[in-house]
C-alpha cells in the first residue's frame, strides 16, 4: 500500500527536538523545536512555523504565473503546484472546478498562493485587470518554440488537461502559445513535465 504523502514522515526524515537552549525569534515553531521538524522543508526553514515561511517566500516569489486547466480533475495539478514552489511562483491559477487532488503537491501547496477561476472567462478578465501575458504551453499548430524569444518577466504559464491540452474555451483567450521540442514518437508530454519545463525556462532567462 502507497503511504499518504500527507501523513507524517517517518522519524529519520528531517530533524529531531532542538537542543536547548531555544531560539527565541518569532519565527520559530515552539512545538517543532520541542518535537523535531520532519517536514520536507529546506534547512534554512527549519523549525519556522508555517506562516512564517510562508512570508518569507512572498519577500521573494518570482513575477511569473502558471494556471492549469481542471475540468476533469486532472491527477497532474497536484504536480504543477508542487513545481511552481520549487521554481517559487507568484501564484498557480486552476481554470475550471475547484476542486482538484492534492496527492501530488506533497504538501506543498500549503506553502504556495493558489487561486481558482470557475471559466475562461473569469481568468482572462483577471489577465486583463492585473495587465499580465497568458502564454499557452501546447504543441498546437502556429505554436512557436519555446526556446525562441524569451518569455515575459511578468506572465502566466498555462497548461491544458492531459491529454487533450489546451482547451477550445481557452486558446483564443491566450496573447500566445508557446511548444515544447520533442524528439520522440509521443504526440505530447505529461503536464507535470511540461509545467516544469516551461518554469525553468523562464529561471533560466530571467534569474540566471
Amino acid at each position: 500500500m502507497t503511504p499518504d504523502p500527507r501523513e507524517k514522515p517517518p522519524h529519520d526524515v528531517g530533524v529531531g527536538p532542538h537542543p536547548e537552549p531555544w531560539p527565541d525569534d518569532e519565527h520559530f515553531d515552539r512545538e517543532l523545536l520541542a518535537e523535531g521538524d520532519r517536514r520536507n522543508v529546506v534547512d534554512r526553514y527549519r523549525y519556522w512555523s508555517m506562516d512564517a515561511i510562508i512570508a518569507d517566500l512572498d519577500t521573494r516569489r518570482h513575477p511569473f504565473h502558471v494556471a492549469i486547466e481542471n475540468w476533469q480533475h486532472d491527477f497532474n495539478i497536484g504536480t504543477v503546484v508542487r513545481a511552481a514552489n520549487a521554481f517559487l511562483a507568484a501564484e498557480v491559477h486552476i481554470v475550471g472546478k475547484k476542486r482538484w487532488n492534492r496527492r501530488g503537491a506533497m504538501v506543498t501547496d500549503r506553502y504556495q498562493h493558489v487561486r481558482h477561476h470557475p471559466t475562461v472567462e473569469a481568468f482572462r478578465a483577471w489577465a486583463d485587470a492585473e495587465a499580465i501575458t497568458l502564454i499557452g504551453i501546447d504543441n498546437l499548430p502556429g505554436s512557436t518554440p519555446l526556446e525562441g524569444d524569451p518569455l515575459p518577466e511578468r506572465c502566466v504559464l498555462v497548461f491544458g488537461q492531459e491529454g487533450p491540452g489546451l482547451s477550445d474555451e481557452m486558446r483564443p483567450a491566450l496573447d500566445q502559445c508557446r511548444s515544447i521540442a520533442q524528439f520522440g514518437s509521443t504526440r505530447s508530454i505529461n503536464a507535470g513535465v511540461a509545467a516544469g519545463i516551461a518554469m525553468h525556462s523562464w529561471i533560466v532567462e530571467h534569474i540566471s
